[in-house]
């Protein structure tokens, strides 16, 4: 268990080199009328250099309220995709082309199609970590913040949720009212923690709070003070009168957390916390990006009306 500082070493070279780095990202921002958005889970340099850090709906909700041209998302595609929904009168660009995620790839089109088949009285619900097809293909949209809010909202008694099996659990748990029908998909990051692992982080900090994100496996989750999405975590340790934390989600929130709450302590559960997807994206990356304007989002108008349905009917509850 080891305390995030957050402090990093480089040498003279390399610091002058990044912050030309960081004037030149500076001037084409305010070139290209573009707004930088960075997902928590970000390395450090990234949050640093965006306009606005958050989780991936929010910054998709925010991209649409600000007046750009541009839109940089240091995310992972699915959140770029969802950004592309909300403002397709925007330019969209995802830095680092690769940056995918595990979790959106297990589920598709026909595995939706599917299960409606087997299902017919159920209502799709499909967590935002999913491809543009698939929310288009699903009846609303929620995130790990509102996933309980909007299967409480539906009229429906049995609900299919899709991918997240986890996240589907927790609410199943909270809404006991409901059938929920789960799918075999998961965060290949937050299922690695193990149960054993709270006990061992718990041992050595008896006095700090556990927060953890309920897209880890319910044995972990069970064991937390406080489970919560990536922005409910931050807004609990925020609150909170305790000064000691061990984070059960990416480590790329320590970041946020230490910046801005220097009084308290933050530890990562688990050193398996590391999403190698969105720690993907560099500086170099957010240059590249708006320097060539790549790598640009398109999607069908079609299926972005299709899938803003979804997101639009969660947004309504």
């Amino acid at each position: 268990m080891v305390e995030y500082t957050g402090v990093k070493t480089c040498n003279y070279t390399e610091e002058s080199n990044m912050e030309n780095i960081i004037d030149r990202i500076k001037q084409l921002k305010k070139q290209k009328n573009a707004v930088i958005l960075a997902h928590n889970y970000q390395i450090s340099e990234v949050q640093d250099i965006a306009d606005f850090v958050g989780d991936s709906f929010a910054l998709s909700k925010k991209a649409k309220e600000i007046d750009c041209d541009v839109i940089v998302f240091c995310g992972v595609h699915f959140m770029a995709e969802s950004a592309k929904v909300l403002s397709p009168e925007k330019t969209v660009l995802l830095p680092a082309r690769d940056a995918g995620c595990p979790m959106a790839d297990m589920v598709s089109v026909d595995d939706v199609e599917k299960l409606r088949q087997q299902h017919p009285d159920a209502a799709v619900v499909c967590y935002v970590n999913s491809s543009a097809e698939v929310k288009a293909v699903s009846d609303v949209c929620c995130t790990s913040s509102n996933a309980v809010k909007v299967v409480q909202s539906l009229a429906q008694h049995k609900i299919i949720f899709i991918p997240d099996e986890n996240l589907g659990n927790y609410i199943a748990q909270q809404i006991p009212d409901k059938e929920i029908i789960l799918f075999d998909g998961y965060c290949t990051t937050h299922k690695r923690v193990k149960a054993e692992e709270v006990d061992a982080a718990r041992k050595m900090l008896p006095h700090a709070k556990v927060l953890i994100h309920p897209e880890c496996t319910p044995d972990v989750v069970g064991k937390a003070d406080f489970a919560g999405s990536t922005a409910q975590i931050i807004d609990y340790a925020a609150r909170s009168k305790d000064k000691e934390f061990i984070i059960g989600t990416e480590q790329g929130v320590l970041h946020w957390l230490q910046k801005h709450y220097p009084e308290k302590k933050f530890y990562l559960l688990s050193q398996k916390l590391i999403c190698p997807n969105m720690k993907k994206t560099t500086l170099k990356d957010v240059l590249n990006s708006l320097e060539n304007m790549s790598y640009e989002i398109k999607l069908e108008q079609e299926l972005i009306r299709k899938a803003y349905g979804s997101l639009n009917r969660m947004l309504q509850v």
